[in-house]
């Protein structure tokens, strides 16, 4: 096991890292920019370096600084976390070539499932059912991209390649609308990601979004553990996630989990990752995979009993994983919510000093935040503060306590979205289960 690593990320997520290197005995060194020195980890760090101003393209985002940081503090890997460089294949590439362990995959399948046309190509090797599509880049012929989309049928979707995060994607619901949609498309993605390539889908018009977590290791073995609903969305940004998933059977789940494993032993992937799916009239649909933790693992960890940080932290160090498919039994349910300094209604950001915070508590309760009373939250950053995640034998309870740590939680100074999150958690179809991706735009009016 390790004896030291850095944590390239900052928030809750950098503190979750850090309290599972401590249940293991391996030191940690906290970076942060000039705004961060008061974050709760920072604080708690064995070792702290400053590796630039606030703007995350000058520190979070700021390669040569991270190494130096590993270089200077004598540490043997690095844990991205999520966001900002954890899905950078060239950072991951430069950390190794660098000395040191990149807790995640390896560059080479970043790159493969970052490039989405490979990634569908790899998933239909694996056997994970695809959306209908083109199955690989589009090309210049008018009269073929034509072909193709009546092929599919309309509504079709053209997405970006290098596209992620709702962002380089069009939806074409007529063939006369189809050329013009692809130009426009390839134009805005070699603006964005640096490459014009597109490919062609399916639009399904109300699916679900349900995602099986996975983890492998360097030795062949590779497990999934159920899966998530985050279908609770807010312009592609998850706002509500749950495991497991309403409806999803028992077949259903081992079917679908089998062959997320697969596909990661058939591209050799290290590692904890999550392959997301659109899920339609009982079929799902493979959009993309996540080389990264994400931000609802807790939901996962909830009903599987596995500590999926320390879960990475031992396979980064080349140890098997400490569990097989057959240990894992979904138990229980899980729900979190995303809690986010921003106004309930107008969704504008709110930063500044929080004067008072109290956390909900009691049985299954769990709060992941590095927020404290006299923090100060930055306006340079992502607007998520924390995360109120609750468990229960079954969904109901695990609503109920949801329901009843919101109205217990005070965060005083700031605005936060807590008043939509009870709003969401009381709402008659969320308690039904299985609303589709839009349905939170259209309850919200957007």
């Amino acid at each position: 096991m390790f004896e030291k690593i850095v944590i390239a990320n900052r928030g809750e997520i950098a503190l979750r890292i850090q309290r599972a290197c401590r249940e293991l005995g391996i030191k940690t060194v906290a970076v942060h920019s000039e705004a961060d020195r008061n974050l709760k980890h920072v604080i708690l760090a064995d070792e702290s370096v400053c590796i630039g101003p606030a703007p995350s393209v000058d520190s979070y985002l700021n390669i040569p600084a991270l190494i130096s940081a590993a270089e200077v503090t004598d540490s043997e890997a690095i844990h991205p976390g999520y966001g900002f460089l954890s899905e950078n294949a060239d950072f991951a590439e430069r950390v190794e070539q660098s000395g040191f362990v990149f807790i995640g995959p390896r560059p080479e399948s970043i790159r493969t499932m970052g490039d989405k046309v490979e990634a569908i190509k790899a998933m239909i090797k694996a056997g994970v059912p695809t959306v209908p599509g083109s199955n690989g880049a589009l090309g210049d012929d008018p009269d073929e991209n034509m072909r193709i989309g009546r092929e599919i049928g309309y509504p079709v979707i053209v997405k970006a390649s290098g596209g992620g995060g709702g962002r380089g994607m069009r939806v074409v619901r007529s063939e006369a609308a189809l050329l013009n949609a692809i130009s426009l498309t390839k134009t805005e993605a070699g603006a964005a990601f640096g490459n014009d390539e597109v490919y062609m889908e399916k639009y399904l018009e109300t699916p679900r979004h349900v995602e099986i977590q996975v983890i492998a290791d360097e030795h062949g073995n590779a497990v999934h553990l159920g899966e998530r609903d985050c279908s609770m969305q807010r312009r592609h940004q998850k706002v509500v996630e749950e495991a497991p998933a309403p409806g999803i059977t028992d077949k259903v789940r081992n079917f679908i989990g089998s062959r997320c494993a697969e596909a990661c032993r058939q591209i050799g992937y290290r590692g904890a990752g999550t392959f997301e799916f659109l899920y339609e009239n009982g079929e799902f649909y493979f959009i993309e995979m996540n080389t990264r933790l994400q931000v609802e693992h807790p939901v996962t960890e909830f009903i599987t009993g596995v500590d999926l940080v320390r879960e990475q932290l031992r396979v980064a160090a080349g140890l098997p994983l400490s569990f097989t498919q057959t240990d894992i039994k979904i138990s229980g349910h899980a729900i979190e919510c995303r809690i986010n300094a921003e106004d309930s209604k107008t969704f504008m950001p709110s930063p500044g000093p929080i004067e008072t915070y109290h956390a909900p508590g009691g049985p299954g309760v769990r709060v992941d935040s590095h927020i404290y009373s006299g923090y100060t939250v930055p306006p340079y950053y992502d607007s998520m503060i924390g995360k109120l995640i609750t468990y229960g034998n079954t969904r109901d309870i695990a609503i109920a306590r949801m329901d009843t740590a919101l109205n217990e939680m005070v965060i005083g100074g700031i605005k936060t979205n807590i008043d939509l999150q009870k709003d969401i958690i009381s709402d008659n179809a969320f308690k039904a289960g299985g609303t589709n991706i839009h349905y939170l735009e259209k309850k919200l009016g957007l």
